[in-house]
């Protein structure tokens, strides 16, 4: 029987819903015989196939700030209001996390997603504790902040206006011009400075990126939505983000040049990571998507990763190594400076903060 590539999921990042291996589980699989049924019945009469819904289950955590001591990263607490991202980003480092809860990394991760609406009432409890100390908190860090079903949550701008109650430093990293929406208390935080932005663009091509991150905003919105926080006054930075080789790395060059004619002047990039079942994830993307190139993608993330598909260490796995890890870093940094963008460091004012009452009243004096 000759071997037949499995269709290419519409919509979505992930091909397919795979269940972990890490933590003995009974290994489980979606009903392909039922959905290839489905879509070849479809094909014949010309009908839509079936399509994955999403579904969001509301989560009560005890707590919503999360603190770490890794060495290797800027920030040693973080929020995030959601677990699970509709955006599908198939590269995504995050995705390992629904394998914790016995859900697939790859289709549950972005359409089975968990929101916290508690989270504005437990971040107040810990701004409160007679023992915290402020630093600023990072979201957007595992999951998208302004991922769709943020619109109708608005537990990201729940979480903001707190943050500028207390005059408490925040930081968003996001792929989506829905950022905008919070636009005005960012700017009001940006005032205080308490607040940097970044946007992380992969490429400048919308059909790549309908298949690398499927319901990600357009890289032309994001894009503008960078000129939009430079025009209100907030700091913005542009993460060139990841750059995969022989797929985005193309794009390096015009992104920056992009980003610097909306006045962007802080930009960085970060080489493709593949973290535990990312890398058969990703893999079977390619099977997909790029068969022709999927063996030279593979090697060269290899080349700048030891040997392997993945560097979990501290420090080098921020930092790819080899000759063509020297080259992305090498045009980056020509590009940036053609485009006269520098190396800015955002520093936030953690002096200012004021803790909250449990109540939401703040001290008279």
């Amino acid at each position: 029987m000759d071997h037949i590539r499995p269709p290419k999921m519409h919509g979505r990042g992930a091909q397919s819903a795979r269940f972990p291996d890490r933590f003995g589980m009974v290994q489980r699989e979606l009903d392909g015989d039922w959905r290839d049924y489905m879509e070849s019945l479809a094909s014949l009469e010309g009908t839509p196939p079936v399509k994955l819904r999403t579904t969001v289950t509301d989560e009560f955590p005890k707590t919503i700030v999360s603190f770490n001591s890794s060495p290797d990263i800027p920030f040693d607490r973080s929020i995030n209001a959601y677990r699970g991202c509709e955006h599908g980003c198939i590269y995504c480092f995050a995705r390992p996390t629904h394998a914790y809860h016995d859900l697939s990394p790859g289709l549950d991760f972005e359409t089975r997603l968990f929101a916290k609406p508690d989270a504005p009432r437990l971040l107040r409890e810990t701004l409160a504790r007679p023992r915290y100390r402020p630093a600023p908190i990072a979201m957007g860090t595992n999951t998208d902040p302004y991922q769709p079903i943020e619109r109708r949550y608005r537990i990201t701008r729940q979480v903001l206006e707190i943050c500028l109650e207390t005059r408490h430093p925040v930081t968003i990293t996001t792929k989506s011009d829905r950022v905008l929406d919070d636009l005005d208390l960012l700017a009001a935080l940006a005032k205080r400075n308490l607040v940097a932005v970044a946007i992380s663009v992969t490429s400048l091509d919308p059909k790549l990126s309908g298949k690398l991150e499927p319901r990600a905003a357009a890289p032309a919105k994001r894009i503008v939505a960078l000129g939009k926080l430079v025009e209100a006054g907030i700091p913005a930075h542009c993460s060139v983000a990841p750059v995969i080789p022989a797929i985005t790395d193309e794009f390096l060059e015009e992104i920056i040049q992009a980003a610097a004619t909306q006045g962007v002047r802080s930009a960085g990039w970060i080489a493709l990571r593949l973290p535990h079942e990312v890398a058969p994830l990703f893999r079977e993307w390619l099977a997909v998507h790029f068969p022709d190139r999927a063996g030279k993608v593979m090697s060269i993330v290899r080349s700048i990763r030891n040997g392997r598909d993945n560097d979990p260490d501290f420090f080098t796995r921020m930092k790819p190594s080899g000759v063509w890890a020297d080259l992305f870093r090498a045009r980056f940094k020509l590009a940036c400076k053609r485009a006269g963008i520098g190396k800015a460091r955002f520093t936030l004012d953690d002096s200012q903060f004021r803790p909250p009452s449990l109540d939401g009243q703040l001290p008279l004096f």
